[in-house]
């Protein structure tokens, strides 16, 4: 299999230590700050490969997302958060993947399917940056996974992880509520090289549309509101540096 276009053989594949034994302390040190609510999560498939499509509204995500998954998982994380090396040293011994966000990867994708390919779960952002959620845009990687792997993806709509208003790099105050929740998986038959670009646009607009629906009917479900679209006054890395 790791044979297969795109080959894999040789990708090294990210850690899984930290996930496998660190992940129920870290659950419990975030809930002591903040009052989260996971629902869904008998829509995890408990074993073989998971693409795991989330929506993005603030900087807690990607924590969240690896966190609070019911099994071992790597999340891709832009490469502006391995600029330290302390924080790159940490990330990568926490299992999670570098990708650049506005140019192909062959790396990071490779090491996706690597992961996929071993019965791995993968986290992906498919907006590609931070904003009010609604899933209105979508990137092609997710759509590309789902065609090479034949992996399902599984929508989750992160709520309440940004205020209203606040900036991409802001975090809720104590106490806050943030809710958790997974959809019901896609599933997409993996296609042989050569995947079509068209094809992988079709299957990446699946995905963003049903993501998009999961995300508005969570938050009439659960109450909470949309943050509004990210004050412009200042970019997610002048923020982040």
């Amino acid at each position: 299999m790791h044979g297969d276009l795109p080959r894999t053989e040789g990708v090294r594949r990210p850690r899984t230590w930290a996930l496998q034994h660190l992940a129920g302390a870290s659950r419990g040190l975030v809930g002591r700050r903040w009052d989260v609510e996971v629902r869904g999560a008998e829509h995890f498939p408990t074993h073989g490969p998971v693409i795991v499509a989330g929506n993005h509204t603030g900087w807690v995500d990607g924590p969240l997302m690896a966190i609070f998954a019911p099994r071992p998982l790597h999340a891709l994380t832009k490469t502006e958060m391995f600029a330290s090396p302390p924080m790159a040293a940490f990330l990568r011994w926490a299992g999670q993947v570098p990708m650049h966000r506005f140019e192909v990867d062959p790396l990071a994708l490779k090491t996706s399917v690597a992961v996929l390919r071993a019965g791995g779960a993968v986290g992906i952002f498919p907006e590609g940056t931070r904003g009010d959620g609604s899933a209105e845009r979508a990137r092609g990687g997710v759509g590309w996974l789902a065609l090479v792997t034949g992996a399902p993806v599984l929508p989750v709509a992160f709520l309440g992880t940004r205020v209203p208003g606040g900036t991409m790099g802001s975090v809720p105050p104590a106490g806050s509520r943030f809710v958790i929740e997974y959809a019901e998986p896609l599933r997409f038959a993996a296609r042989p090289w050569p995947r079509r670009r068209a094809d992988v646009a079709a299957v990446t607009e699946q995905v963003r549309e049903a993501l998009a629906r999961h995300v508005s009917q969570a938050r009439r479900r659960t109450g909470i509101a949309s943050p509004g679209p990210v004050p412009r006054d200042v970019t997610e890395d002048e923020e982040e540096q």
